[in-house]
């Protein structure tokens, strides 16, 4: 399995668990459809990932003209997990843990934590995008991190539950999903990526 795989795996596992998770807070004629969509949209990926193993042709095509685009003469760009990787997920993971303990226990409103999940999984892609050289990412980056703040300000309304949950859970989960599938798409995975 490639690493571009193993990511799309990792993107389509956290935007099926937000679906998931935030589903519950809807009437089932709502929720259970929402929560088979996501179900099947991830196995999509998963067998979409099995089947899109690149010819060598394709690979070396798309190597050299990611490596063209780059224009550093640096590395093609593509899914990494070195140490920039793991720098950006201990800042994600830091930032998670301080801002749930404050939205817990300083300021009392849980219903805001699934607020700050999708602001700070939506931020960490922009780290994501710089270390991976994948400008695309600033899309999803800037839409689940608009979902988080807009989750925010609900939650400090004292908006219902359900609602916080559809905009700051299953919106960035479905873009999550969303982009996971667009990115593995038979197209972008033989031919280089357009900025």
């Amino acid at each position: 399995m490639t690493k571009d795989q193993v990511s799309r795996l990792i993107g389509g596992g956290f935007g099926l668990a937000f679906v998931q998770m935030n589903a519950g807070t809807l009437p089932t004629a709502l929720g259970a459809p929402l929560r088979v969509l996501a179900i099947l949209a991830f196995v999509r990926i998963v067998f979409a990932g099995r089947a899109a193993v690149p010819t060598a042709a394709a690979t070396a095509t798309a190597i050299t003209t990611d490596a063209a685009t780059v224009g550093d003469g640096g590395p093609p760009s593509g899914t990494g997990f070195g140490r920039r990787y793991w720098y950006v997920v201990a800042a994600e993971g830091l930032a998670l843990a301080v801002g749930l303990f404050v939205i817990s226990n300083v300021l009392h409103t849980p219903r805001a934590s699934v607020a700050w999940i999708a602001f700070v999984v939506g931020v960490h892609f922009f780290g994501l995008a710089a270390v991976w050289r994948r400008p695309a990412l600033h899309v999803l980056a800037a839409g689940m991190a608009a979902c988080g703040v807009v989750g925010l300000v609900l939650a400090a309304c004292d908006a219902p539950v359900a609602v916080i949950a559809v905009v700051a859970g299953i919106a960035p989960g479905a873009m999550l999903l969303g982009s996971v599938l667009w990115s593995g798409r038979p197209r972008a995975i033989g031919t280089p990526a357009q900025s």
